[in-house]
């Protein structure tokens, strides 16, 4: 689906990844959800993917109905279902994801500090910034090298 490059995201991040059986399962979820998802009876152009196995990422081009306060809370009323059905935690901020050779690992934040301490990771290793509001910031910086992204006040 084309979105609008101002599309709001919300990127949602399992604290494990989905193995392929439930990344099928789920995507046809996600998928069912973006095309029933309103707002004040006005259908959504909504997208909601998953991606690398971990992240849920949901997408609304706004430029055709806006996300609604109700809307948004049945997205989180669907992810906490989800968190349910896959006994996950697709909430805890304080988790962060980096990828080391190609494959993401996310750790607390106590651990990501020490990784950085010990050398495990760098100003140049690609994280994940799950905190993006458009569409263009998901393209651009989502995945930016940890010396140019927030996470290096954690470290």
């Amino acid at each position: 689906m084309n979105l609008s490059p101002t599309s709001k995201v919300w990127v949602y991040q399992s604290k494990r990844p989905f193995n392929k059986e439930e990344a099928l399962e789920l995507q046809t979820q996600l998928d069912q959800f973006a095309q029933q998802w309103t707002s004040h009876n006005n259908q959504l152009q909504a997208s909601a993917e998953l991606h690398h196995s971990r992240f849920i990422v949901l997408m609304v081009d706004e430029t055709h109905a806006g996300a609604s306060g109700c809307s948004i809370d049945k997205s989180v009323h669907f992810l906490k279902a989800l968190e349910q059905q896959y006994q996950t935690d697709l909430f805890d901020r304080m988790h962060f994801s980096y990828l080391e050779n190609n494959e993401v690992v996310a750790v607390d934040r106590n651990e990501f500090a020490a990784h950085y301490e010990a050398g495990k990771i760098n100003d140049e290793t690609l994280v994940f910034d799950n905190l993006v509001k458009t569409k263009a910031d998901f393209d651009a910086k989502w995945q930016v090298p940890l010396g140019s992204s927030w996470h290096k006040r954690m470290v």
